[in-house]
């Protein structure tokens, strides 16, 4: 007899993301050489200045059970860099250091969304996000961008789209899927909508921060008057290459970052104790120390840019932060490849993967289903290889 699970989970979709990357792990077990430009993963190590922390904390026996909160002077870190690259006060108190970014996110609207609310997630959104919305019991409302835009919402989609059911939005720039890097002139208008709705609240997913190619980056509380109603989230998984650290934190008004603590509470505890202390050397060491990371990404960006226009059929925009593409594919369409019929992308990236070897992942996931995202945190050896075998598998 099956076990009977809840609605809750039920309702939950399994992350495209993820599934991609086991049917490509499940090819490679045979022996087929797959190419990966699915995970949203930095193919460097992580920095030895970081590591050196770690091995520090591990000699002085950093082996007890954390403050559900964070360090001390883990939260002191956090406050150095916001301070110094955001300009945002925030006291200790305000922060919270969790198992992830994505952790920060889901205390976040779990502390914030009651059923029946409705969430804002300008599309393309992280695939995360919605899911998270479900489970917190809220209603997901895409609010969609296009290529056109460069895949950022206007203030006047935004006005369309509250409702008096609203009561958060996700935001997150630089952009997973699009790359696309709000400007402060564009934040400044969304948040003269949002001052007019003061119940509504913004969790600003900054994990890209450092991987923006622009020269500046905006931090959503830097919007005078908004600063109260933001919850800034940002991590060292992405800049850093730390994605197996599992660290991430929150900066919120004292009540909000209260109730993530109390959640946080009753659901892991605190963060990894050594990872808290090699987030100190990372965030101290701040973007002139990963620049080296961050030129290598640039280079592959445009390493991309060329190699995607050189496939016709898509439509591509130049993305100005992340490690992403997401060219538009509609012109594949009803096209039929070696037998194979193209419906829509989730089949035109089934066939990239099956024919050509090279797994990507459905603008489905993120909301945009005219849409393809291609990592290219990867060698640039594995990228011309790639789009060669792209290339020849849609006839060009």
């Amino acid at each position: 007899m099956e076990p009977k699970l809840s609605n809750r989970i039920q309702s939950l979709a399994t992350s495209q993301t993820i599934a991609m990357a086991e049917r490509a792990a499940d090819l490679k077990a045979e022996g087929v050489n797959i190419i990966s430009l699915s995970l949203g993963e930095p193919d460097f190590d992580t920095p030895d200045y970081i590591i050196e922390a770690a091995e520090k904390a591990i000699e002085n026996k950093f082996f007890k059970y954390p403050p559900v909160t964070g360090y001390k002077d883990t939260r002191e870190a956090i406050a150095r860099k916001l301070k110094r690259d955001n300009n945002l006060d925030y006291d200790i108190n305000q922060i919270v250091v969790s198992n992830g970014s994505k952790q920060s996110i889901f205390n976040a609207a779990m502390v914030l969304v009651s059923p029946g609310d409705e969430v804002l997630l300008p599309s393309p959104f992280w695939v995360s996000y919605k899911e998270i919305t479900k489970l917190v019991g809220g209603i997901p409302v895409p609010v969609k961008a296009t290529i056109e835009n460069d895949f950022k919402i206007t203030p006047e989609q935004l006005e369309r789209a509250i409702t008096p059911k609203t009561k958060l939005m996700i935001f997150n720039t630089p952009s997973n899927p699009s790359g696309s890097v709000y400007s402060k002139k564009e934040l400044k208008a969304l948040g003269e909508v949002l001052k007019k709705y003061p119940d509504i609240y913004i969790i600003s997913d900054e994990i890209y921060e450092y991987i923006n190619f622009t020269g500046n980056f905006a931090s959503f509380a830097e919007v005078s008057g908004l600063k109260d109603r933001v919850i800034t989230i940002n991590g060292a998984s992405k800049a850093f290459a730390m994605t197996g650290w599992r660290v991430g934190y929150m900066a919120a008004h004292p009540t909000i970052a209260k109730a993530c603590i109390k959640i946080q509470s009753q659901v892991t505890s605190g963060a990894n104790s050594i990872a808290q202390k090699a987030l100190i050397a990372a965030l101290d060491g701040g973007k002139e120390k990963i620049k080296y990371m961050i030129d290598a990404f640039d280079e592959r960006r445009q390493l991309v840019y060329q190699l995607l226009n050189d496939i016709p059929g898509f439509k591509v925009n130049m993305p100005e932060g992340a490690f992403y593409f997401f060219p538009e594919v509609t012109e594949f369409f009803g096209k039929e490849f070696n037998g194979y019929k193209i419906k829509n992308a989730t089949d035109l990236s089934m066939y990239l993967l099956e024919e050509a070897k090279v797994a990507t992942v459905t603008g489905e996931a993120f909301g945009n289903p005219e849409c393809l995202r291609f990592s290219y945190a990867t060698s640039k050896e594995d990228l011309i290889e790639a789009f060669n075998r792209i290339k020849k598998a849609l006839k060009f």
